[in-house]
């Protein structure tokens, strides 16, 4: 269980709390974002909102198979977020988020190393923990992108 802790703290480093690689997470970099931010335009950019989706889909998706149902998550609707038009439609997505990445954590912390070591649904995905890994370093892909975007949009209404 050493390493599904482990894990499960790198985890929760990049979504809830972490500073050790990024010097921040999506909780912190979202938290004072509003949602007409969140929505805002860079050039070709991703929206800071369709990136958290982005990210809660798969977190949801990979948690529904911890869960014991099949994998329905496919790349090619992982941008196809429900429409924003408020406040309250922006923090339920970051409630989602936030709530699905702890019981996903949650997920990981009772595995056993030769459940990390199993096959993910199919030997094609490869094993629980390379999947697990891969969606950590996915995120800090995104959180670097969230970041910076966020930056750009603070600059432009400064």
């Amino acid at each position: 269980m050493e390493k599904s802790n482990e894990i499960a703290n790198r985890f929760r480093e990049v979504i809830l709390n972490g500073t050790w690689i990024a010097n921040t997470n999506f909780q912190d970099q979202l938290s004072n974002v509003t949602w007409q931010q969140a929505l805002t335009k860079v050039s070709s950019l991703n929206t800071i909102a369709l990136l958290a989706f982005h990210i809660n889909y798969y977190i949801a998706g990979v948690l529904h198979v911890f869960k014991g149902g099949n994998l329905e998550i496919r790349d090619k609707y992982s941008f196809d977020m429900p429409e924003i038009t408020s406040e309250k439609d922006w923090n339920t997505l970051k409630e989602s988020l936030f709530q699905n990445a702890e019981a996903f954590a949650k997920y990981v912390e009772q595995m056993s190393d030769e459940k990390l070591n199993s096959v993910f649904v199919d030997p094609k995905y490869g094993t629980y923990r390379r999947n697990i890994e891969a969606l950590i370093e996915h995120s800090y892909y995104h959180l670097g992108q969230v970041s910076l975007i966020k930056k750009m949009i603070l600059e432009k209404t400064s």
